[in-house]
């Protein structure tokens, strides 16, 4: 140790926040990731990941700017570095094992005892082979050379000075493979179940969360894939009755890479058939600084931390909401929507985003409007209510199942409903809601089967939609300006 004498300054990476935690607003991601970066890879494919912060993702995913390549960091990024909230559920289907490519005898100079790769996606397993120029030689990891990434996922190999690289060796040559997202197909995005292995891929893994996890999904979204109808189709059918029980709804992107003009919205939706009561729909993509953001990335976190600053009670509108962006894109190029425009869009069941007094989402309708207009399915907020009420309720009393059927279980599951209701009315999170045991929906044979049924009824407040102020020119007041009192 160097002997020290004197002041010295040392500096440490400044710390990410503490994200807020939600527990109704949880989303779930599908998507491809940089997973050679990470540490267990085995682990990072097809299988739900949970991460609470940036640097757990990074450990379980790997990291990546090529957004279009790994679709997942877009929302890593979103969540942890721009609205600051957790847990999000990530399902990462690119394969290292399948998709992949060879590389064989790539020429690397050697600079200062090691060699930087300048690449992503490079697999540090058996595969990756260090030999000398003639290719004579191959040497040996850990007594030859060290190799790991560096801070853009790119491999550094260092020289070890007791190893057997000559100390006047310029040029060294590499095998090794390397992902290749381009090979990650739609299909793989969708997944499904294996019938002879009964292994998960794709959306379908969504259905391992609970089981594995014990958390219930708020919100399914695949930014960067959403955009394609038959994922889109999928996901919206994959978010009811998750495991048989459990509700949610999804959020999807409208194609604006071909989708330039906001008068183009409405024929592309109803075409590729984006009109679900359960489903979120934007357009166009979003900018913040230098990155381009699928806007579902984005309000998806974004919703998520309005539940969580709201007792993790999904009963606010996602509209009207701040965002930390500068700008909106459509076809690689800026485009700015007026509130005109912005509820045109709205008009069609389409969320946007507009620069009136800062950058702010803008719509409260789900994909079915104008074509539903049962405040329950139109209203984004509404629906969400109900579907956090079913998913609470079936968690809160799942217990209760196979006990004896007796006065004594109804009144208990009505008194705590009852009382929860009235907590939330009190609050003002829901207008008011009541539970009824009714004889009429109870027979006796359907009690001597072992089912019963209560009836409840929910009333959510709608958005504030649209607020009218009338002005009207009263001239009493000129008078009394220049007379005063009464005349």
């Amino acid at each position: 140790m160097a002997y020290e004498h004197g002041i010295s300054v040392l500096e440490n990476p400044t710390p990410t926040r503490i994200p807020v935690i939600t527990n109704s607003g949880i989303q779930v991601v599908i998507g491809t990731a940089p997973v050679n970066q990470a540490q267990n890879v085995e682990d990072a494919v097809n299988k739900p990941i949970i991460c609470y912060s940036w640097e757990d993702a990074v450990s379980k995913l790997g990291y990546s700017d090529d957004w279009d390549k790994y679709t997942l960091c877009q929302a890593m990024d979103a969540s942890f570095k721009r609205l600051n909230v957790a847990p999000v559920v990530f399902i990462n289907v690119l394969n290292p094992s399948t998709h992949k490519a060879s590389i064989t005898d790539e020429k690397v100079t050697i600079l200062n005892k090691s060699v930087v790769l300048k690449i992503e996606g490079v697999i540090l397993n058996d595969t990756f082979k260090v030999k000398n120029a003639t290719e004579a030689t191959t040497y040996i990891k850990d007594t030859d050379y060290n190799v790991a990434f560096n801070e853009l996922g790119q491999p550094v190999v260092s020289i070890i000075e007791s190893g057997t690289i000559p100390s006047d060796a310029i040029e060294l040559k590499l095998d090794y493979e390397k992902l290749d997202p381009s090979t990650v197909t739609e299909a793989n995005i969708i997944g499904g179940i294996d019938g002879e292995t009964n292994e998960y891929s794709g959306i379908e893994v969504i259905s391992l969360i609970y089981p594995m996890l014990g958390l219930v999904p708020g919100m399914l979204l695949a930014p960067g894939w959403s955009h394609k109808p038959n994922i889109a189709a999928v996901l919206d059918a994959k978010c009811r009755k998750i495991n048989g029980s459990f509700n949610c709804i999804n959020i999807l992107d409208i194609d604006s890479n071909t989708i330039a003009k906001y008068q183009d919205v409405s024929v592309w939706k109803k075409a590729n058939n984006y009109t679900s009561k359960y489903s979120i729909v934007l357009w166009p993509k979003v900018k913040i600084g230098l990155k381009t953001y699928y806007y579902s990335a984005i309000i998806a976190a974004l919703m998520a931390h309005v539940d969580a600053e709201n007792d993790n009670v999904p009963h606010k509108s996602p509209s009207n909401k701040k965002l930390p962006i500068i700008a909106t894109v459509a076809n690689n190029k800026e485009v700015f929507l007026d509130q005109l425009q912005g509820n045109f869009l709205n008009s069609i069941g389409v969320i946007t985003a507009i620069n009136m007094n800062g950058w702010r989402t803008w719509g409260n309708n789900t994909a079915a409007y104008p074509d539903c207009t049962d405040p329950k399915d139109r209203f984004i907020s509404i629906r969400r209510i109900f579907d956090w009420w079913g998913n609470t309720f079936i968690n809160k009393f799942y217990d209760k199942v196979d006990e004896p059927t007796n006065y004594r279980l109804i009144e208990s599951i009505l008194d705590d409903e009852n009382i929860r209701a009235n907590g939330l009315q009190a609050k003002g999170q829901i207008a008011g809601a009541k539970m009824e045991f009714r004889q009429q929906d109870n027979s006796t044979e359907d009690i001597l089967n072992g089912r019963i049924q209560f009836v409840q009824k929910i009333s959510a407040y709608p958005p504030a939609e649209s607020i009218v102020n009338i002005l009207e020119f009263d001239p009493s007041y000129i008078s009394k300006e220049i007379f005063g009192g009464d005349q």
